[in-house]
């Protein structure tokens, strides 16, 4: 009993399950950036609405969202170096 696959194309078959699920893993990898872009929306948000409500507190409520937007864009690098180190590592 010989399967329809044979011998002589297992490692082109396996090969090529491999890639699609480090493609798979890359993009799944990357709803790390989504949610990195609604959290950069709620922060400046908040600045609008912080600065709308008390506009002399502007410059500290500025900082605040600056480092916070930092913070969140650093979780959206380490997503994305992930998915890249997926794909290609």
């Amino acid at each position: 009993m010989e399967s329809s696959i044979g011998c002589s194309n297992l490692p082109i078959l396996f090969f090529s399950v491999l890639e699609g699920y480090k493609l798979i893993g890359a993009g799944l990898a990357t709803i790390g950036l989504t949610g990195a872009g609604i959290g950069a929306g709620i922060i400046f948000g908040a600045f609008v609405m912080g600065t709308a409500r008390n506009p002399s507190l502007r410059a500290e409520l500025f900082t605040i969202s600056i480092i916070g937007f930092a913070l969140t864009e650093a979780i959206a690098l380490f997503s994305m170096m992930m998915a890249f180190l997926i794909l290609f590592g």
